[in-house]
């Protein structure tokens, strides 16, 4: 990985930085890379309440008089925008003092003013110079700042002396060269930060350095919430217009009923078929870095629309160059192939009534053979033969609540799907193509460009390289229990030329399920803390994404195959989620704890 590192140039910094990023520095290297270079934000608590602290000071008021115009003066300036060429900083001053010839920052911070002898902790001091440095590049004079703690109601004065200005540039310097460098800098070790960190769901801190230092004894703090709050909206009847007003998505059907989404509620928005959205929903929803999903009325994913919110060009670089050697391909391809049989054969164990012997063992042995391929080509083989045996076995698994719900299923067809159980298996695979392509768009990769499945145009081969160990865990187990419960029937199909289709009340009942099944709690085999299947695909994409850029392989569950060392420059991309304890049994008839919207 060292080597792939090097293969690509270091970015370019910026000529000037932010002041707020020297905060982020001071409080945690990994965490302005992260913002400032990579371009990952999300919010939490402590940051939407700082923002609404913020509202006064963030309206522009009052003047600056120029230096040499200070004599004598007294006025307050609320959000001053200056920048430093010479020093390389800029920073928005959320206010600025001045009586005579002296001006004070002012800094407004949401908490309470810590009880220590500096007055306040170093980030925010930090913070305050880099403000005080650039007012005097500009020629004001600063002999002290003053930090304005909002939960408090307290101002503390801050002194500008040679030891804080000397520790500002410091930081500074160190800030530019972390930036310069094409990998962000190692998570902070069991940090109490963590925590109340908005990108720790980013950053991953402790699984990072587990992956890290496989032998490390150090538990793993579930730091991310187990489930998302937000809900996806599937729009799927034809004709339907979605709109904006206020903070809600309005959903106007053909019939002229409508529907209310609040947007701050909404994960992601899928469209199937005819529907239309307004450009002031698209502008809001990619504001906010909520994707938007087009789809066809039987799932095939046509485009997916994003903001233009994360600008990580040096891991589509990595990616590029991972996918251009050919060792790393085969060794991460080689990975999520045994992952899928495993799950595949695991699910037969568990789900068929008398499991065939024949097809179980079979697909061990090519559990087996797979770990030791040395060619794609003969990988493909191999993983299209564990496919046969385990469509061959997938009947058995199939046991409606009534006769008279009986399905046939004789092997696996598509384009079009010949019958019932097909049909919900291609549309499963499309849902769970979306969901994984989305995510990767979210963290920055290229979804086109795969290591097992090769490139062809239209074809989003890494969305199917890590939806491959997932497929038997989330689809196929949800179209077992989809049928086996009686939540899916005959009736929810319509034959048009010897293809199947479901039909719109069958889409809704099959998204219902698929949402249920991905709101599902799991234990996650490496980490050990529960979370739903959304969370892990996100963990996964996310873990992909730094431990590409780790100088060591990441460990993997015990029942994954980890294979021989490797010292290809990108067999740390793989880390793969094998079969939880209880993830491959089918989903029961409860009804979730959650309400899925799904506008019909």
């Amino acid at each position: 990985m060292q080597a792939l590192r090097e293969s690509v140039s270091n970015p370019e910094v910026p000529a000037l930085v932010p002041a707020r990023m020297l905060n982020e520095h001071a409080y945690c290297p990994r965490l302005a890379y992260l913002e400032w270079v990579q371009g990952d934000f999300t919010d939490n608590a402590d940051t939407v309440e700082g923002r609404f602290h913020h509202r006064n000071v963030d309206a522009e008021t009052g003047a600056l008089p120029a230096p040499d115009e200070m004599a004598g003066a007294r006025f307050h300036a609320r959000s001053v925008m200056l920048s430093a060429p010479i020093i390389g900083l800029v920073a928005r001053i959320d206010l600025i003092e001045a009586d005579g010839d002296v001006v004070t920052p002012v800094d407004y911070k949401r908490g309470k003013a810590p009880d220590i002898p500096e007055g306040a902790w170093e980030p925010e001091r930090v913070q305050l110079c880099a403000q005080a440095l650039i007012l005097e590049e500009n020629g004001y004079h600063v002999d002290r700042g003053v930090l304005y703690f909002v939960a408090s109601r307290q101002r503390v004065d801050i002194a500008i002396d040679d030891v804080l200005r000397a520790r500002t540039r410091e930081l500074l310097a160190g800030l530019r060269a972390s930036a310069a460098c094409a990998t962000p800098p190692p998570p902070l070790v069991d940090s109490p930060k963590c925590p109340r960190c908005s990108l720790v769901g980013i950053c991953l801190p402790d699984e990072v350095n587990l992956l890290r230092a496989p032998d490390s004894t150090a538990a793993v703090r579930r730091l991310v919430p187990a489930r998302d709050d937000a809900l996806p909206l599937y729009v799927h009847s034809a004709g339907a217009r979605i709109g904006k007003r206020g903070d809600e998505l309005v959903v106007e059907l053909r019939d002229g009923t409508r529907q209310n989404a609040r947007i701050g509620n909404t994960s992601h928005v899928a469209l199937f078929g005819h529907v239309q959205i307004s450009t002031q929903a698209l502008q809001e929803l990619c504001a906010r870095g909520i994707t938007v999903s087009y789809l066809s009325s039987g799932g095939w994913l046509y485009g997916i629309t994003r903001g233009m919110d994360h600008k990580h060009i040096e891991l589509r670089r990595l990616q590029f160059a991972a996918a251009a050697d050919p060792a790393c391909c085969l060794a991460l391809a080689r990975r999520f192939t045994t992952v899928k049989i495993r799950n595949c054969r695991t699910l037969v164990r568990r789900n068929a009534d008398a499991p065939p012997a024949h097809a179980i063992d079979r697909m061990k042995e090519l559990v087996d053979a797979a770990e030791s391929a040395t060619t794609l080509e003969s990988l493909l083989g191999i993983e299209g033969t564990a496919a046969r045996i385990y469509f061959d076995a997938f009947a058995t698994m199939l046991h409606p609540p009534d006769e008279s719900l009986a399905f046939e299923f004789d092997g696996r067809n598509r384009r079009p799907p010949r019958d019932p159980v097909n049909a919900l298996l291609s549309f499963g695979y499309a849902m769970l193509t979306k969901d994984v392509a989305a995510t990767l768009i979210a963290v920055g990769f290229d979804p086109y460009l795969g290591f097992y499945h090769q490139p062809r145009y239209g074809r989003p081969a890494l969305a199917l390289d890590l939806m491959e160990e997932f497929r038997p865990l989330i689809v196929d187990s949800i179209v077992l229990g989809a049928i086996n419960t009686g939540a899916i029937k005959p009736g929810d199909f319509v034959c048009r030329g010897g293809g199947v289709a479901l039909t719109a009340s069958g889409r809704s009942a099959f998204l219902r399920a698929y949402e249920r099944r991905m709101d599902e709690l799991v234990a996650h085999p490496v980490f050990g803390y529960r979370i739903s299947y959304r969370r892990v695909l996100e963990v996964q994409v996310r873990l992909t994404l730094t431990c590409g850029t780790a100088t060591s392989s990441p460990t993997t569950s015990p029942t994954t195959v980890a294979g021989p060392p490797s010292t290809s420059a990108c067999a740390a991309l793989a880390t793969t989620c094998s079969t939880p304890s209880s993830a491959a049994t089918c989903p029961t008839a409860g009804e979730s704890s959650w309400s899925q919207r799904c506008t019909s």
